[in-house]
């Protein structure tokens, strides 16, 4: 389990940062949370980038020392199957958030960009899900507290998914809509927030 879990923690954040370095080259900034922004968008923007600085290393930290504190942990969590579960999700999510990058091409940024052209990309996965590199995120925190629960990586788990949906409603929505107009609202309506089509094209 400990090896899977580096494996998975390599992949995803390898991905990340090694399209980071390629936007880089390419004159293009990636890394865009909290830059230029003002008020609640910078607040939420800011708070998303420290608390994703700090679940890393809660995670690392929790894979290295789990057989130090599992005999404290509840049967449920020390259990097979909800470790395989966990597996399951951090395997799926890296594997989500690689082909979402791959498939954003060029328009793909951590945060809004702010005078910046970008493209609306509705095709492959996105053809499913609105965020699914938001998705691939939450899968991967979650497979990892599955895999070696501990409270303050639950504690640090749930403040990073909550962050997440809040950029998702309160930035990267809002942004598209202003954006894309009419172009995205027609594409939100059939395809769901996270994952699925038309069953959630009332939700906004």
């Amino acid at each position: 389990m400990q090896i899977a879990a580096f494996i998975i923690l390599f992949l995803f954040y390898g991905t990340y940062f090694t399209k980071l370095f390629i936007q880089r080259k390419q004159g293009i900034r990636t890394n865009l949370l909290g830059k230029g922004k003002t008020g609640l968008v910078k607040f939420i923007e800011i708070t998303l980038k420290i608390v994703t600085y700090i679940v890393p290393v809660v995670e690392v930290i929790s894979i290295c020392i789990w057989y130090d504190y599992n005999v404290y942990i509840m049967a449920l969590y020390k259990s097979v199957w909800f470790r395989s579960l966990g597996l399951v999700l951090g395997v799926s999510g890296t594997a989500i958030f690689i082909i979402s990058i791959i498939t954003m091409r060029d328009s793909w940024r951590a945060g809004v960009p702010q005078n910046e052209s970008t493209e609306l990309v509705t095709t492959g996965i996105y053809h499913y899900s609105w965020n699914p590199a938001f998705l691939g995120f939450d899968l991967i925190y979650l497979g990892i507290l599955f895999m070696f629960f501990n409270w303050f990586l639950f504690g640090i788990t749930l403040l990073a998914v909550f962050m997440l949906h809040l950029q998702i409603v309160n930035v990267e929505e809002d942004y598209l809509i202003k954006t894309f107009g009419d172009e995205y609202m027609e594409y939100s309506k059939t395809v769901c927030r996270y994952f699925g089509r038309r069953i959630c094209k009332n939700e906004i």
